[in-house]
């Protein structure tokens, strides 16, 4: 069967070879896959002992159609079979007309036709390094390369199902302006919003700047981006329905269009692009902000599933990956530049400080030291839990919690007879956050999972009455059942405490 999101009990959930599949991705460095021999030498080795079962892997137009119109799908054809022999499924990145706001990825024929393929303006005629989304030409030709793509892949890959979805372009939007300002869009900006976007929306008519005001210019950009995506995915979908998804490079600081890239997929401008991308299933984070949590919660809403491809890969990840599944039943987490987890510090080239300055990406976001065994310890951890959290995910019966802040020290969960407080240990130099999973298996019954943080069990409000222990042991779990390892009792009862690396504990209480 084809992969496909399905609607399991209100939950969107992936479905590959017709069973649910929880994502335990990376995404690779945007050059390893250009070539066969480099991902056999540098990239799959150092995948091996992360207990992934999927990896993002870009796919460059620049690539697939050297010469127009003729396609080669060689690359393409060697990453399935490389992924089968490593056992991993794939989840490509089309690198098509646009990626990081930029039109890099498009072929040289491309390129140098700059009057057929015209590029996004400034309001002062200086041209980006961007393919304007009102240029037609354009857009019929990537939407011609994708679906050839799509095609390709069903014909050698439908029964295997090795691809399980991919992402249309990367990063979309315009950098330096709020919108384009070239003489297509000029002309197009003055005329009315279209009448399908006005009814979706519940908006009155009028120009762009009559309906959006002050949001006119990304809400334009927003809409004509959104249109051209939709084109191409479509395109592609009619030869092969994949489910795809596109990524957002975050609204953050200064704030203005144009600083983030203007009328790409961010949280405000999504009802835009959800009106006019149905073919879209979800809209995806990319995170390299140190208040991920708080994107997980804005990016996770009904109608909008959680998958994350691009998220920091530093060891407070591994705590971050608990919540997405444990609070917001992420599709995928993926952190990028996966595969230099298995590396030497040391020997890692990181982005220059004046690139992270200028993306406004956080420096600790690459420093991955004791990540790969935190990582691996949370992924291995969610394919054991897999048919229990599957089971109770989106009811009462199990709660997720993580560090937010620097000022967040703990948090309080209650349950049907008990209440959990939950202390929070300090933040630590390339340690995790505390974060986990607490399932309610029945009244007096708990499994739990988590990290730095220590658990206290009470009486719920009113209650003369105290709690205590009738038994606990930690263990682990093997296809969702429970595998004891000792009995703790004496001191050991005291509280529930979990280091840097993730625990699984079993306890059983009572009250007197």
């Amino acid at each position: 069967m084809i992969p496909e999101i399905r609607n399991d009990n209100g939950i969107e959930t992936l479905y590959v070879n017709d069973k649910p599949f929880l994502a335990l991705s990376g995404e690779i460095h945007n050059s390893s896959a250009s070539n066969l021999d480099f991902m056999e030498k540098n990239v799959w080795s150092n995948l091996k002992d992360l207990n992934m079962n999927s990896v993002i892997i870009p796919i460059y137009w620049e690539q697939v159609e050297k010469k127009e119109g003729v396609y080669d799908f060689s690359l393409v054809e060697g990453l399935i079979h490389q992924a089968r022999q490593n056992h991993m499924k794939l989840i490509f990145l089309w690198f098509g007309l646009w990626k990081n706001a930029e039109s890099m990825y498009v072929p040289g024929w491309m390129k140098k036709d700059t009057a057929t393929y015209f590029r996004a303006k400034k309001v002062t005629g200086e041209p980006l390094n961007t393919i304007s989304p009102l240029c037609e030409a354009a857009i019929e030709k990537d939407a011609s390369a994708f679906r050839s793509l799509l095609r390709f892949i069903r014909e050698i890959d439908e029964q295997e199902s090795t691809v399980i979805t991919i992402q249309v372009e990367n990063e979309i939007g315009l950098l330096g302006t709020e919108r384009d300002y070239s003489n297509a869009a000029n002309e197009a900006f003055e005329q009315a919003v279209p009448e399908h976007l006005i009814s979706a929306l519940g908006l009155s008519c009028g120009t762009w700047k009559e309906v959006f005001g002050k949001e006119a210019e990304e809400s334009f950009m927003a809409y004509y981006f959104a249109k051209a995506v939709e084109q191409i995915t479509k395109a592609g979908r009619n030869e092969y329905p994949l489910p795809c998804y596109t990524n957002a490079w975050l609204k953050q600081y200064p704030w203005f269009a144009g600083s983030y890239p203007s009328g790409g997929p961010v949280v405000h401008m999504q009802s835009i692009w959800r009106a006019t991308a149905p073919s879209l299933f979800t809209f995806a984070p990319d995170i390299y902000v140190p208040y991920v949590p708080q994107i997980l919660d804005e990016y996770h809403y009904e109608g909008n599933p959680l998958f994350i491809p691009e998220v920091r890969k530093d060891a407070v990840t591994a705590s971050y990956c608990l919540y997405a599944f444990g609070k917001h039943h992420a599709i995928c987490y993926s952190p990028f530049g996966i595969e230099e987890l298995a590396m030497d510090p040391d020997a890692i080239d990181k982005p220059p400080m004046e690139v992270m300055v200028a993306l406004n990406i956080d420096p600790s976001a690459f420093d991955i030291e004791g990540s790969k065994a935190y990582l691996s310890r949370v992924y291995q951890l969610m394919e054991d839990m897999k048919p229990v959290y599957l089971k109770y995910r989106g009811t009462p019966k199990l709660q997720s919690y993580v560090r937010k802040s620097e000022t967040d020290y703990g948090t309080f969960l209650e349950f049907e007879k008990y209440d959990i407080q939950i202390a929070y240990s300090p933040r630590m130099p390339r340690k995790p956050l505390a974060a986990g999973m607490i399932y309610e298996l029945d009244s007096d019954k708990f499994l739990m999972i988590g990290m730095m943080s220590t658990l206290t069990f009470r009486p719920k409000a009113g209650e003369n009455v105290k709690v205590d222990v009738i038994h606990f042991e930690e263990g682990e779990l093997k296809d969702g059942e429970w595998i004891p390892g000792r009995t703790l009792n004496g001191d050991e009862k005291m509280s529930v405490r979990f280091g840097d690396i993730a625990q699984c504990y079993l306890i059983e209480l009572y009250k007197y």
